[in-house]
């Protein structure tokens, strides 16, 4: 029966604790000779990355945009990864593995590209019996882009026609925009970005400060924490003090033993770029310490 009350009363004292300040905790929870106790949750650290790949496609007329469009234009493909942002916080043990709680990569914009399709073609002159080359070809697409413009300040002008206005004005200018810049992307090539968030969790432990949550480098993104081929992305642990305040006077009776999370510097780093910096509360930096119980009648 002492037990059953002592049971109650410290799951009361959790509840109501809890609802005070969720990084107190009774120490323990298994029942021994010495008495019952309570289990002792681990502290789930969630580390977020914002990663952003640029990635450019060289044009099929790429070697000719200076020629015939005065710009210099990328002869070659390339992918280029870069850190955008980090975050760390306390993830509650509950939700670790729920799908819907962890970060998806996603795209969240295209710059510069009409689409993440192929590049558009020229049309064949079917009165020809010779082919073009490829000069020729960036010749008439050059030509067709010029011609685009010239179209384009017509209808803003008033030239191509004075009943074309409002929305179908719109529409003309928009159609007219979308195939320019298809044609500038065979000279220009695609420029596209990507954004990516990815999570990685850290089960602190008392006698560790330093975690690699993985490695990171320009070429690739994110990679595993073993594989040196990239900087190390780095979350250290500053351990704060306790706040004892919450302590039982020396004459108090009605006590639980309990655990108090330390409020510790997390920064999370990307090679020598610091990148972000919290005050976290962690359990397995905290202390021990009598607080009061509530009796339960």
């Amino acid at each position: 029966m002492k037990k059953i009350l002592l049971f109650l009363a410290l799951a009361f004292t959790s509840a109501t604790l809890s609802a005070q300040n969720p990084y107190i905790e009774p120490v323990a929870a298994m029942e021994n000779g010495a008495g019952l106790t309570l289990p002792r949750s681990q502290t789930v650290l969630a580390v977020d990355l914002v990663v952003e790949q640029e990635q450019i496609i060289a044009g099929p007329y790429a070697r000719y945009a200076q020629k015939f469009l005065g710009v210099l234009a990328p002869l070659a493909d390339r992918n280029l990864w870069s850190v955008k942002s980090a975050t760390v916080g306390v993830m509650d043990p509950a939700r670790v593995g729920v799908v819907g709680d962890l970060a998806q990569p996603s795209v969240n914009n295209v710059r510069y590209a009409s689409s993440e399709e192929g590049f558009p073609t020229m049309p064949i002159d079917k009165s020809s019996m010779s082919v073009a080359t490829l000069e020729e070809s960036a010749g008439a697409a050059a030509r067709m882009i010029c011609l685009l413009r010239n179209r384009r300040i017509e209808l803003i002008t008033g030239e191509a026609g004075e009943h074309v206005f409002g929305e179908g004005l719109k529409a003309a200018l928009d159609e007219i925009a979308r195939q320019e810049q298809g044609y500038l992307e065979l000279f220009l090539g695609k420029k596209i970005i990507r954004t990516a968030t990815h999570r990685m969790l850290v089960y602190p432990r008392s006698d560790k400060k330093q975690y690699v949550v993985c490695r990171f480098n320009e070429q690739n993104g994110i990679l595993a924490e073993n594989d040196l081929s990239g900087d190390m992305v780095l979350l250290q642990i500053e351990p704060g003090k306790v706040d004892r305040s919450m302590e039982a006077g020396e004459k108090s009776k009605n006590v639980v033993e309990c655990r108090v999370a330390s409020y510790s510097n997390c920064v999370v780093s990307v090679g020598a770029r610091e990148c972000c910096r919290s005050v976290l509360p962690i359990l397995e930096f905290g202390e021990k310490m009598l607080l009061p119980l509530r009796q339960v009648r």
